[in-house]
């Protein structure tokens, strides 16, 4: 059995990240001791663990929630898994598109060398989006 303490240095999750996954029903309710601490067991552990690797891939909450409730039924096919996972990937790679897009963009609009404001490209950029190559 493990306290929350424990379980927060051995999984790298704070505490109150902790009790947030227990308030979402993430994590199982732990068993409580003779003084009321939390007292997590292996499965509580490897739960935990789970999640913080789902959400260092930026995962969303629902999704590991989904995540979980499959991973407690092996029998299933795991296409309900697959169909998060893709979906995670293409919210992804839509977010590397507008952060190219917009990597572009400021690299352009940083390469001023007016020396005054009145004439710098970055304050001209930000107050007239028409200056703007195109969407960011």
């Amino acid at each position: 059995m493990f306290s929350i303490g424990e379980l927060s240095k051995r999984t790298g999750v704070k505490i109150p990240t902790i009790r947030y996954y227990e308030q979402k029903g993430l994590i199982d309710e732990p068993e409580r001791s003779a003084g009321n601490q939390r007292r997590y067991t292996k499965a509580g552990l490897n739960q935990l663990s789970f999640i913080r690797h789902s959400r260092d891939l930026g995962f969303t909450i629902d999704d590991i929630k989904g995540l979980l409730e499959l991973s407690r039924h092996p029998e299933k096919p795991c296409h309900d898994a697959h169909s998060i996972a893709v979906r995670h990937l293409h919210d992804v790679q839509d977010r590397i598109t507008k952060l190219r897009r917009l990597e572009r963009e400021l690299k352009r609009i940083s390469k001023c060398d007016s020396g005054y404001v009145a004439e710098c490209a970055v304050i001209e950029a930000l107050a007239d989006h028409e200056i703007c190559i195109g969407e960011h």
